[in-house]
């Protein structure tokens, strides 16, 4: 019987200026045991839906978008699958892709978690956007939906400076080959927001 953890997925979308420096892939993970107020993917959060695959699998719908510099994890929660996201993480390092993760738990609790898989994952990171999403903490900048949230830089890779963008906060809409569209990004002021459910740390849709 195989070990290989296997990863459940949410949603991938293989290129995203809106998600990180420079092009991006952005791999959503299904499941998340918070339930920060306000969530905007409420869909991503049962750990039940979504599809499954393996990390090799994923890793490869990463490395095929050949013009991304990297990849950027969100969910869901990226830390509640960080075993099998580890391995993905690993293999993009590996072709000399980047890795970002948005989390909704604070830096300093993953810094100290007993867990091993949270640990790879930790190791296999350039950057983290880290901290949960705290409705009555609007955020400004351009990858922090609230206030309370913070950027933690783990490898030379990138500086803080390289997440600030010149036109500010940025959504983007993709339509899909069947029809489907996805939103990413986040609104550009408190009443953007107030228009929709709650403030996003990255934002999915369909229609």
């Amino acid at each position: 019987m195989s070990t290989t953890p296997t990863l459940r997925v949410a949603e991938f979308l293989p290129r995203s200026r809106a998600n990180g420096p420079g092009v991006r892939c952005v791999l959503w993970v299904q499941g998340c045991p918070q339930r920060c107020e306000g969530c905007f993917n409420p869909a991503f959060l049962p750990f039940a839906g979504g599809s499954e695959h393996s990390p090799a699998e994923v890793a490869a719908w990463i490395l095929a978008a050949t013009d991304a510099e990297g990849v950027t994890f969100s969910g869901g929660e990226p830390f509640a699958q960080a075993a099998a996201l580890a391995e993905v993480a690993q293999a993009v390092r590996v072709a000399g892709r980047s890795v970002i993760a948005f989390t909704g738990y604070e830096w300093a609790a993953l810094r100290d978690a007993a867990d091993p898989g949270q640990q790879a994952l930790l190791a296999a990171c350039d950057a983290l956007i880290a901290g949960p999403y705290r409705r009555e903490l609007p955020g400004s900048h351009p990858l922090l939906a609230s206030g309370n949230q913070e950027i933690i830089c783990l490898t030379p890779r990138y500086r803080r400076e390289d997440f600030d963008t010149p036109h500010g906060r940025r959504r983007e809409y993709h339509i899909g080959a069947d029809g489907t569209l996805t939103v990413t990004g986040f609104p550009r002021a408190q009443s953007d927001r107030s228009a929709e459910p709650g403030g996003e740390r990255n934002d999915r849709e369909t229609r």
